[in-house]
């Protein structure tokens, strides 16, 4: 039966949304096309009417999942305005943010991933990486020297104990390297100073 444009299109939407979960859960060849397509209700032959290639869905998945991520991002840094790097750095390196990989952090879970796949994939995973340093960027102190290198140094902190905390099976171990990484960045930044001073 012929599927008209607009359930195509919506189609296309689901699987992208479901491939950026199941990637992050399983990692780009974790899980096969078959599965990942049923998870989404649809046939694999319907795969290839909508993507050139599993590293095209990927890349798409990957934009995807990174939207959902800076959408979180500003939300966590909201809870408290006046400290958003506080706010978001605890938020981020929380039991609940570690134990949720299917919807959490991008590079946290598909990082290594990416190193091995495709050029479209490491693009939207540099633009993705990029965005994520330059909100960190402005969740520092104006006044704070060299904004941009610590920026990035605090987010390769983020994502690097986040992969620390879930490759362990002591839960005791895991939750002491998130504590001890948020103290780390936030010591790093002066006890993670308001932005702006009344």
């Amino acid at each position: 039966m012929r599927v008209s444009r607009t359930q195509a299109e919506a189609n296309r939407e689901r699987v992208i949304d479901v491939a950026s979960r199941l990637f992050r859960r399983h990692g780009f060849d974790g899980i096969g096309l078959k599965d990942l397509m049923a998870a989404a209700g649809l046939t694999q032959g319907a795969f290839y009417k909508q993507f050139a290639s599993k590293e095209d869905l990927a890349a798409q998945a990957t934009v995807r999942g990174y939207a959902g991520i800076r959408e979180r991002w500003r939300q966590f840094a909201s809870q408290d305005p006046r400290r958003p790097l506080a706010s978001l750095v605890r938020s981020y390196l929380s039991p609940e943010h570690r134990d949720e990989q299917a919807e959490g952090c991008v590079m946290a879970a598909l990082g290594a991933d990416a190193a091995r796949a495709g050029p479209a994939v490491r693009a939207a995973m540099q633009d993705g990486l990029v965005a994520h340093i330059d909100f960190l960027e402005a969740c520092l102190p104006e006044d704070e020297p060299d904004r941009r290198e610590r920026a990035m140094a605090t987010a390769a902190s983020m994502i690097g104990a986040i992969v620390l905390a879930r490759s362990v099976n002591d839960e005791t171990l895991s939750k002491e390297i998130l504590d001890a990484s948020i103290r780390d960045i936030l010591e790093r930044h002066g006890g993670a100073p308001d932005r702006h001073t009344e």
